[in-house]
């Protein structure tokens, strides 16, 4: 019976998406071999026990630690045949070097791309980012939208795309997710999860900036690993879906329930005095900072928290006066895709905390 089913490589295969990916594949017995290729070893990457079991079971999963932006490594990563590729690589952080993000995420396409072309892969899938298009307050951007990518990694998401798109020999899908969400999340929500505790200690009101119509778009790491696995399987070669939950998710809405759960007060500085601050934003990011994440860590020690990959760090790129609004719906219509989690739920978002604070990564207050 193994042998019909498919092996899969997945490259970045031990980030927030990859060790949910991993573990889909595995509880559902989609695969008969399971490639992971990361820098990151599964044992250093900070994953929740139920995450790292998985990668335990060498019969299954097969890893390889990988630079893939060098040849030797890209190489050794495809050395066992497999059927599909899905490339979840790339530098999330934010305040890296622009040279950083071109080599983790359009360079490593371009080398891995061609590795699998080689190999004659039936299918390779694509994590890009909704990110990718233009700012469109009034309307959420469809697949059509015009691109015009507002943040460093989303600037190098779309040029590997292009990358992808340009290898006409490699069967391929692109996907391009809104703001992802769910058990093992560190980039998505969970900056702003992350500040509510030291608002809770200080007792203030938590303000934003702009206001609580900004848009911020959100779908959970379970769609996205669903999504992937219908593109490896069944989805035709050169398509592009957008990935979007149905909540049309603001700020508004996503303070409210982090306010709810951890009993803060939150609100909005207003367009006005957010207009002001943008003017100075390399200053202002510093000094809200400088607040949080002090006290975060004071607040971590007092726990006996030593050691977290969950900072409140706040970049300045994700404070800009810019939306999240996206399109999720062509991938239902034209593929018949189900999004197991339609909407986004205080409850999820209290899983998502609930998973942090098992792992004791996160303090509960």
């Amino acid at each position: 019976e193994t042998e019909s089913k498919p092996k899969v490589l997945i490259l970045g295969g031990t980030g927030f998406v990859g060790r949910n990916l991993v573990s889909y594949l595995a509880d559902n017995k989609l695969c008969e071999k399971i490639y992971v290729a990361d820098k990151k070893m599964a044992a250093t990457a900070m994953m929740h026990p139920d995450h790292l079991a998985i990668y335990k079971n060498k019969d299954l999963v097969k890893f390889y630690q990988a630079d893939l932006a060098k040849e030797p490594h890209v190489k050794k990563s495809f050395a066992e045949e497999v059927d599909y590729v899905v490339n979840l690589c790339g530098e999330t952080r934010p305040a890296m070097g622009d040279n950083e993000y071109e080599e983790r995420i359009v360079t490593v396409a371009d080398k891995c791309s061609k590795a699998a072309i080689s190999m004659g892969v039936k299918k390779w899938v694509e994590l890009s980012s909704a990110r990718v298009y233009k700012d469109s307050p009034k309307t959420p951007s469809d697949e059509k939208a015009p691109t015009d990518p507002w943040t460093k990694v989303a600037v190098n998401r779309l040029k590997a795309e292009e990358v992808i798109k340009e290898a006409k020999e490699l069967p391929s899908v692109i996907l391009r997710p809104a703001l992802i969400y769910g058990p093992g999340d560190r980039m998505g929500l969970t900056p702003r999860i992350a500040v509510a505790p030291v608002y809770k200690k200080t007792k203030e009101q938590m303000k934003f900036l702009w206001d609580k119509t900004l848009k911020l778009n959100t779908v959970h790491v379970d769609d996205v690993c669903k999504a992937i696995w219908l593109a490896c399987t069944k989805i035709e070669p050169g398509l592009v879906y957008n990935l979007a939950d149905k909540s049309g998710s603001d700020q508004g809405l996503i303070n409210t329930m982090i306010g709810d759960i951890f009993e803060v007060k939150t609100g909005f500085l207003g367009w006005m005095k957010s207009k002001a601050a943008s003017m100075m934003m390399d200053s202002m990011v510093n000094h809200i900072n400088e607040m949080h994440v002090p006290t975060f860590t004071e607040i971590c020690h007092e726990q006996k928290i030593y050691n977290t990959p969950i900072s409140p760090y706040l970049d300045k790129e994700i404070l800009k006066n810019k939306g999240l609004s996206v399109d999720g719906s062509l991938i239902e219509k034209e593929q018949s895709f189900e999004y197991q989690h339609p909407k986004l739920t205080k409850e999820l978002v209290e899983a998502q905390v609930k998973f942090m604070q098992d792992q004791k990564i996160f303090p509960i207050v």
